[in-house]
């Protein structure tokens, strides 16, 4: 598994944040099944560059917490039967892992976030990781079932690797 991670911020975060990252995304693969070794890359970033990102792909101007690039065409959450079907769109050719996708977080909205909700950064951290990790496996939480899957699925990756609330 290759999980490469780019820390492109002068924002300061005093937390393990390489080890919450190695954490959690292999245990999002191993909880979804995922059936190949996977590359993903992690880019922790500030308001004003996520802001922009999210202004240029979204049309949202305005700074969020996460943002998920998913690779995969998923037809239905986590079945990666058919990836193999297009090996050359789905594979990296040098290594022969499964390219999930990208996941971009804003430092700023983790610390923002930890101190609104109680909880700490790393415990922060870790779900905006499981909960990208989710979106690059095909989930999305517009409608009420949706989210509710998406919720536990959260949980219970947090609840295994010891970062709940």
């Amino acid at each position: 598994m290759t999980i490469n991670i780019e820390y492109e911020t002068d924002k300061e975060l005093k937390i393990p944040y390489e080890k919450i990252v190695n954490d959690i995304v292999p245990a999002a693969l191993y909880y979804e099944q995922c059936p190949y070794e996977a590359e993903v890359n992690v880019i922790l970033t500030d308001n004003d560059a996520i802001q922009e990102i999210n202004r240029d792909y979204r049309q949202i101007d305005a700074p969020t917490d996460v943002l998920s690039f998913p690779m995969i065409d998923f037809e239905q959450e986590s079945n990666f039967d058919h990836v193999e079907e297009q090996v050359e769109d789905y594979f990296n050719p040098e290594t022969g892992e499964l390219i999930l996708g990208d996941i971009i977080i804003s430092v700023e909205k983790v610390i923002e976030q930890a101190e609104q909700f109680g909880h700490s950064q790393e415990r922060e951290l870790a779900f905006l990781v499981a909960h990208s990790m989710l979106h690059l496996c095909g989930y999305d939480h517009m409608e009420e079932d949706e989210r509710e899957r998406m919720e536990q699925r959260q949980r219970e990756i947090l609840e295994k690797e010891g970062y709940s609330r």
